[in-house]
């Protein structure tokens, strides 16, 4: 009788102990799926599908100069992308806005670029309700 309540006693923690492992197992296969998937880099056909082209925009800047430049802007998503295409008069205005209170001396040099391309960004995603703007890029820039 001992052996036979002994024995019950050893299976149980046994079928215990290989459920717990499976648990953790398929817990663990999960939790890899997922971190691949967020650490995916799209490819550039999908950054295209994703991004919008804003037409050369010629304006003053803030010390008198003319400039002419064109924007591509990349989005989370080809829906973001359809929003940002239909509010292509909110992006134009929100550029030209920003670039009348620049000088020339603010857009030089890389950091002058990367400074405007940011503020453009945080800006059109106060705006957007489908998605996020992941990066502009300013694909041509002239100042006279």
């Amino acid at each position: 009788m001992k052996n036979n309540k002994l024995l019950t006693v050893m299976l149980i923690i046994l079928v215990s102990i290989t459920l717990i492992g499976v648990v953790i197992f398929v817990l663990l296969t999960q939790f890899n799926k997922q971190s691949t998937a967020e650490t995916h880099e799209p490819s550039i056909d999908e950054i295209i599908e994703a991004s919008v082209d804003v037409t050369e925009i010629t304006t003053n800047l803030a010390d008198n100069r003319i400039i002419m430049l064109s924007l591509k802007i990349q989005t989370d998503s080809v829906e973001a992308a359809e929003e940002l295409t239909k509010r292509d008069f909110q992006t134009k205005n929100l550029v030209i806005t920003q670039l009348s209170e620049m000088a020339e001396d603010d857009l030089k040099g890389k950091e002058g670029k990367t400074t405007f391309e940011s503020t453009v960004k945080s800006q059109l995603n106060e705006l957007m309700q489908e998605g996020k703007v992941q990066q502009v890029y300013i694909t041509s820039y002239i100042i006279q």
